[in-house]
């Protein structure tokens, strides 16, 4: 891991722009930490931002007032946790108080220059919207759109401020692989990568990146980002591939 790009202060902003760029329906700011609940959306939306120090003494009192705040939207709290931006003692309070350990997850930057550089040759062709069509949405649910309900995750999209790009790549007229950035300060995210069986192996993701990487150039974004699983073994070998590298290692805690 790059310690150079490991700042807490790098890490804390990019996690805040993804939080941007999948707006939970409610949010709430407790002195840096962010309250998020998304009762019909893929629960990772709804996760607690938990950045910032915070003194000992009152890091049980913040985390039983983030409780308090989901119970009274009926749900439980779930903690993201990404060491160079949160309380150093956060996860062993969560492990104390009953929260398990839930996935393992990787934060990974890459040139904006750099990605559209290995656009393939002779690949799908890409299209790119302002807003997200139902052609998109129904290749990115098949695929990927199994923790959510599917008109709160449209919802979702709707939610989404700053500037953003639908792209999908089209083979024989079909909508094959599908993805989305969300520029802000800087920083394009990209997110919702999904590819049908029958169009992996044919640079169709890639094309989708290098076109997403050509649209963040154009709106002042020099840096992207992307948030994986680390047991996505393919994935990993595209983000690879196309320049991204990792920043850190983030994982979450929920109780049961």
């Amino acid at each position: 891991m790059p310690s150079a790009m490991s700042s807490s202060e790098m890490v804390r902003g990019v996690q805040e722009r993804a939080a941007r760029a999948l707006p939970a329906e409610y949010v709430a700011d407790m002195d840096g930490w962010w309250l998020r609940h998304a009762p019909r959306c893929s629960w990772w939306i709804g996760t607690v931002l938990p950045h910032g120090e915070v003194e000992q003494d009152a890091l049980v009192r913040r985390v039983v007032a983030a409780e308090k705040f989901y119970a009274a939207h009926g749900a439980a709290a779930r903690f993201q946790i990404t060491p160079p931006a949160c309380p150093e003692a956060l996860d062993t309070v969560l492990a104390q108080r009953g929260y398990r350990r839930q996935g393992s997850l990787s934060l990974q930057t890459a040139s904006t220059v750099h990605v559209l550089e290995q656009a393939p040759t002779g690949a799908p062709r890409v299209r790119l919207d302002g807003q997200p069509s139902r052609a998109w949405f129904e290749v990115w649910h098949a695929v990927q759109g199994h923790s959510g309900d599917a008109r709160g995750e449209w919802d979702m999209l709707t939610r989404v401020q700053r500037p953003s790009a639908y792209a999908r790549a089209v083979i024989g007229g079909d909508v094959v692989t599908v993805g989305r950035a969300v520029v802000d300060t800087g920083w394009a995210g990209v997110f919702g990568m999904a590819s049908l069986p029958d169009a992996r192996g044919k640079g169709a993701a890639r094309s989708v990146l290098a076109a997403l990487a050509d649209w963040a150039a154009g709106h002042r974004a020099n840096r992207m980002y992307l948030q994986v699983e680390r047991d996505n073994s393919p994935a990993l070998r595209l983000y690879e591939r196309v320049g991204f590298s990792e920043v850190c290692r983030y994982h979450y805690r929920a109780v049961g």
